[in-house]
């Protein structure tokens, strides 16, 4: 049997080509159903999963309007009768020097990335699965290492992590879970802005601080299924690394355009790994 037979699974901002877009496709594939939750509809997504004759439901909900969320919500549960696990995985980046971080670009990154997961959580609790309910959140290895011109994806990041390790503790005595993981670099479109232009040199510390290799959306997709399975059911309110160890810290870039390493990426010994 597969892992996650007629269970249903929301996901949060999916994409064609990003991460969410790649769990829904494992995920549907172990068996569940599938509720895609965002504001831009995926269609050669929606279209790999009719091939694949998964069943799923497409909502159309911003994750920063509590309306929108309660009700897309309330929708999933009434199409297929129960919800059993929550991928927050909707997000958004920029880079700027602190300086010159503008509070409008700030509050909607965290909107977003932070408090969009808090919405989405708090509005599946009531209808999420005792005994075997999850929440899975994406986070990244920046909420953990961080690194020069992210500081808004940052913070956002570690305060996902933090959260779910809060949430772990109040949703144990009704056998729910909650997890993260943190990604390191994966080729999607969000980063294919920053990676196209980096020199030589700065792409070279970029590989070596990832040992196994820069990842794919399915790398991640790969460890969700696993964590949001009865497999996993005695792990909770962890966060874990893909791709890296954290402790190395990331690359730092000057974030005006030129896209070059002001710092070492890794320990020097580290730079032999993943050649």
């Amino acid at each position: 049997m597969k892992r996650l037979t007629d269970l249903v699974a929301l996901i949060t901002g999916p994409s064609d080509r990003g991460i969410g877009g790649a769990v829904a496709e494992r995920l549907a594939k172990e068996g569940a159903h599938l509720c895609l939750m965002g504001i831009e509809r995926p269609e050669r997504l929606i279209k790999r999963l009719e091939r694949r004759g998964a069943r799923y439901l497409w909502i159309d909900a911003d994750v920063t309007r509590s309306r929108e969320v309660d009700a897309g919500v309330k929708q999933c549960c009434q199409e297929f009768g129960r919800l059993d696990i929550v991928v927050n995985n909707a997000g958004v980046e920029f880079s700027r020097p602190f300086e010159e971080i503008d509070d409008d670009e700030w509050d909607r990154l965290l909107a977003i990335n932070l408090t969009g997961a808090m919405k989405t959580t708090r509005a599946a609790l009531p209808f999420l699965t005792e005994q075997g309910g999850v929440i899975l959140n994406i986070a990244s290895a920046m909420g953990m290492a961080g690194c020069a011109g992210f500081h808004a994806y940052s913070a956002s990041k570690a305060g996902l992590i933090a959260m779910t390790q809060s949430l772990a503790l109040e949703i144990a005595p009704r056998g729910q879970r909650a997890l993260c993981v943190a990604p390191a670099m994966v080729y999607t479109p969000m980063i294919h802005k920053h990676v196209a232009e980096l020199q030589y040199e700065t792409r070279q510390q970029l590989e070596a601080s990832h040992p196994l290799g820069i990842g794919n959306p399915s790398d991640v997709a790969d460890v969700v299924a696993f964590l949001v399975s009865r497999e996993a059911r005695w792990i909770t309110g962890i966060s874990i690394p893909l791709g890296w160890v954290p402790s190395w810290g990331v690359p730092a870039f000057k974030v005006d355009g030129s896209s070059q390493a002001i710092a070492p990426a890794v320990p020097p010994q580290s730079t032999l790994l993943g050649q």
